[in-house]
């Protein structure tokens, strides 16, 4: 005789949830996903991703601390364009109004800390892309062919990385949360992670579905494979398929 057992729902446990993003490379993958956005969307898109990391996991009900971003205002100096050979005032260029309007967005945005460095102004440099760099080596185009397009502005931050750990341990060592999910690519974190697994904390990383090096894994408890999405978004990136794997 066949018994039948009843199918109980799964007692999802509650967890405090802090949710730390590295601003610029939020950025650089949410541009590398879908760009030219207006900032009021990408900061939607922003608050869309942190709504979707604390619901999608069928294990846990998370229930949110605190949003933390990680960044630096826009720099307003005047530099040297070496392709003009005429000076540019960053202060009035597209990219300042945007980032200055995104940073606004996101101090009206529920539960969000905004924790900005600065931009060295003794650190301004320009480099040559990848595609350029091939192709000016390679003979096809010569020195005088090289345009703004074919530049990038480098230019280095100050004191963000520095915040970053301070808060995870910060958050640590006062029991602020159970729980910190992570937006970040590269292993400047693994100090501050290692030490707040030490004091109990449950360490997610999410890298917005770039690669990171296999040793990282060692350092974390899971990884959340969540990526910017916006609706309608005419870039080459259509894949939006969303997993977690979260190591118990």
């Amino acid at each position: 005789m066949k018994k039948n057992f009843q199918e109980f729902p799964i007692q999802r446990r509650e967890v405090r949830t802090a949710i730390l993003i590295d601003g610029a490379f939020y950025r650089k993958r949410a541009n590398h996903y879908c760009e030219k956005v207006s900032p009021e969307v990408r900061a939607n898109e922003l608050v869309t991703l942190c709504h979707k990391m604390l619901s999608f996991d069928k294990y846990e009900k998370r229930d949110l601390y605190r949003i933390f971003y990680y960044d630096c205002p826009p720099l307003d100096k005047v530099i040297f364009d070496p392709i003009s050979n005429r000076s540019i005032n960053l202060g009035k260029s597209d990219d300042y109004k945007w980032m200055t309007q995104f940073l606004d967005e996101l101090k009206h945005q529920r539960k969000f800390a905004l924790r900005l460095g600065r931009l060295s102004e003794n650190a301004i440099e320009y480099s040559l892309k990848y595609d350029a760099l091939k192709k000016l080596l390679s003979g096809k185009i010569q020195v005088k062919d090289i345009t703004n397009s074919d530049l990038t502005l480098n230019i280095e931050q100050k004191g963000v990385d520095m915040r970053i750990g301070i808060d995870i341990a910060s958050i640590a060592y006062k029991k602020l949360a159970d729980q910190i999910i992570l937006v970040s690519g590269d292993s400047d974190f693994v100090p501050a992670a290692k030490q707040a697994r030490r004091e109990g904390i449950d360490f997610l990383l999410n890298p917005l579905g770039a690669p990171i090096k296999k040793d990282l894994y060692e350092h974390i408890d899971g990884l959340i494979k969540i990526r910017p999405y916006i609706d309608n978004c005419n870039n080459k990136i259509t894949d939006n398929e969303e997993s977690v794997d979260e190591n118990s």
